[in-house]
């Protein structure tokens, strides 16, 4: 990399420190943590979106957790000097400050270390803020040659370029620092914009320099499945790319590199484990109850691609001192694979298709159509809430045309909804139930949708009205991520309303039936111990009843239940199905019945590593198998939630609909193709009797 290319990059690094102050401050101006001096090291202002604030609030949080966790056990050393924390690329953070006036460094002082215009300019906004100085106390500025920016009793701030080691380490000698005394080194979002063999010379110099350290880490990882290629693309596009992912791409790498590098014992986890082992529940429901918010698997993902390192070396800080044993979350590590679906772009797509969307809902009509409405996605060239229907239609059985029309001429125009349901009522009837405008505006009504032809006759030339369908029962409809299922009771077609969740219950519990002739809404015996609440789940029709998989739980926990509501004389009996292996919690998943066996096809989980593909469940047996889609066929990434998928039974072919989602800051990304799944390697036999490992939910 030439000077000048070095000088851009460098430029570019530096603009992450700007963008995430702001969100440091937006944070603290919400509540979500408390920072009086977040705003005060950054000029302006601007308020985040609540995806934003969850990421940085978990952030915070594990970094707070362990530098709390590194002054507690230093204090209480026996005879030990003074504590030192050594932030390295701190940037705009405001740590000295919060630990000063939390009356944390009573025994303890602060080193940060950023590139040299970052430090000046903190030394400046420090200088000429009241607020700030009153917790320095008098200090002194160096001059515009010296690395050293500030230096007060208990606070030093350097300028310097972390991938000079041996200069890094000549300056903070000169500013006191002592490699002997118990150390913590900070790098927060920092290794990852060194070159590899940088990164790779600053922990192992820091192992060798402090003999009696913890080394924390807060970083990007997991960059080959789909949400990880945004990610990289992304930060490329900053021009601050990502390095050495592909060397340490999950948290058993990044443990084996820092113990390679001379750190004695090292423990490492995502920040979904972090978030569920050593936040408290009561302070995880106070902050998802701040804001209103509906981006579940974007901040699932999130997490997963984010991990906090502690590392240590020496015998007075044990290396459990961060993150002690905890039996308070479990892998569930899905089994190895027992097959492959080979997946491909329908014929047709080559170009691309116009269903870039997500949250939206589709329908079959016969093997030669699929209608999808609503969602978010692009649309006349920008992102918003989608007010077009895209019709899928096939044509010599073979190839398909896709196409977005209108709904000129309807009773009512198009909402905008989205995680709403529909359902074929006829051959050219589609009842919309649920959805929301935003996560605190739902959807009002019902819709019907009516598909007419043009004088043509041309599939593609179809029609949409809308009208309005008339139904009682606001509470029951205020609803969304919720299912509705066509179930059969004394030779009557209903629709099962089940779950999801509303502007007043962030999750659902209750369930309703609609009697399909009528479109009135009905009361129905239901036996057996009711399934937990939850939103985001799959539901299909199976021998008059409905199965039940997965979904997010009450304290947003993906959940690996699957349950069946059997049909029965006196009306419905739940059940639940005994898996086994059990299956990976998940969510936001699509599912199917085809030769008895029930598919569970992509989805998000965060009980394990992997990427989800499509889980087959043996009806007769219980028996789960994990299926892998090979995606060779199609472009990368393939986004398997917020999607919707029709099966083609008789061809033995899945067909996925739009998918994806709003990856935290780094853009919005819709699959930008429809695909089709190869599910001839099923085998054909086993559906239709009595399942067994079958009793009453629990």
């Amino acid at each position: 990399m030439g000077p000048r290319n070095r000088e851009r990059r460098t430029g570019a690094v530096q603009s992450t420190n700007d963008s995430s102050a702001l969100s440091k401050s937006s944070l603290a101006a919400r509540g979500y943590v408390r920072d009086a001096f977040a705003g005060l090291l950054v000029p302006g202002a601007g308020r985040r979106a609540p995806l934003i604030h969850r990421g940085y609030y978990v952030r915070a949080r594990a970094v707070r957790h362990c530098v709390r966790a590194f002054l507690e056990r230093a204090r209480a050393l026996p005879a030990a000097p003074p504590a030192q924390v050594l932030s390295l690329g701190a940037g705009s953070d405001s740590l000295y400050f919060r630990l000063k006036s939390a009356g944390l460094l009573g025994r303890a002082s602060v080193w940060e270390v950023d590139f040299p215009d970052v430090a000046r300019r903190k030394a400046e906004r420090i200088r000429d803020t009241p607020a700030l100085c009153a917790l320095t106390g008098p200090f002194q500025t160096g001059d515009p040659s010296s690395a050293l920016c500030l230096e007060g009793t208990d606070y030093r701030l350097l300028g310097l370029d972390l991938r000079q080691t041996p200069r890094l380490q000549g300056a903070l000698a000169a500013a006191g620092l002592d490699p002997a005394s118990p150390t913590l080194l900070l790098a927060e979002a920092v290794l990852t914009y060194l070159e590899p063999d940088r990164a790779a010379d600053l922990i192992a110099w820091a192992a060798r320099r402090f003999p009696n350290a913890v080394f924390v880490v807060y970083e990007q990882m997991r960059p080959r499945d789909a949400f990880g290629q945004v990610m990289l693309q992304h930060f490329r596009r900053l021009n601050s790319p990502l390095h050495g992912l592909d060397r340490f791409p999950d948290v058993e790498a990044q443990r084996r590199r820092f113990l390679q590098a001379g750190w004695t014992a090292c423990s490492a986890m995502d920040m979904n484990e972090f978030y569920r082992r050593f936040l408290p529940a009561e302070e995880r429901r106070r902050v998802e109850n701040l804001e209103p918010f509906d981006e579940f698997e974007e901040w699932h993902l999130k997490c997963s691609h984010y991990f906090i390192l502690a590392a240590s070396r020496g015998d007075t800080l044990p290396p459990t001192l961060a993150f002690p044993s905890s039996g308070a979350f479990s892998r569930v590590d899905p089994a190895s694979p027992a097959g492959v679906f080979r997946a491909t772009v329908i014929p047709g797509d080559s170009q691309g298709s116009n269903l870039k969307r997500y949250g939206h809902a589709s329908v079959l009509f016969g093997p030669r159509l699929i209608l999808s409405a609503g969602g978010f996605g692009e649309q006349d060239g920008r992102h918003c809430r989608v007010s077009k229907f895209h019709l899928l239609s096939r044509h010599c059985d073979v190839e398909w045309k896709d196409s977005q029309v209108g709904s000129g001429g309807s009773e009512v125009p198009w909402d905008g909804r989205l995680y709403h349901t529909m359902t074929n009522l006829s051959d050219a009837h589609v009842l919309v139930l649920g959805g929301r405008l935003s996560p605190v505006n739902p959807a009002l009504g019902a819709l019907q949708l009516h598909l007419s032809k043009s004088e043509s006759h041309d599939l593609e030339d179809l029609n949409v009205t809308i009208t309005k369908a008339g139904l009682e029962g606001d509470s029951i409809l205020s609803r969304w991520r919720h299912s509705t299922t066509e179930v059969s009771y004394q030779n009557q077609e209903y629709l099962f309303v089940y779950g999801g969740r509303s502007v007043a219950d962030p999750v659902l519990s209750d369930w309703h039936f609609l009697h399909e002739r009528t479109m009135s809404w009905v009361g129905i015996s239901v036996e057996g111990e009711p399934p937990e609440a939850r939103h985001s789940h799959s539901a299909c029709s199976w021998q008059g009843g409905v199965l039940i998989a997965g979904g997010l739980g009450a304290s947003e926990e993906p959940l690996n239940s699957v349950l069946f509501l059997k049909p029965v004389p006196a009306g419905f009996l739940w059940e639940s199905i005994d898996t086994q292996p059990p299956i990976t919690p998940r969510y936001s998943h699509t599912a199917h019945v085809l030769n008895g066996k029930l598919l569970l096809v992509g989805g998000v989980w965060i009980h394990s590593s992997s990427v989800s593909g499509v889980t087959v469940i043996d009806l007769t047996t219980g028996l789960s198998s994990e299926y892998q889609i090979d995606t060779t066929g199609v472009p990368w990434p393939l986004m398997l939630h917020n999607h919707t998928s029709i099966l083609l039974s008789d061809e033995q072919q899945l067909l996925l609909l739009g998918g994806g989602g709003n990856c935290f800051s780094f853009g919005t990304y819709f699959n930008p193709h429809i695909v089709t799944l190869d599910l001839s390697s099923l085998s054909t036999g086993g559906g239709g009797g009595e399942q067994v490992k079958m009793g009453p939910t629990k």
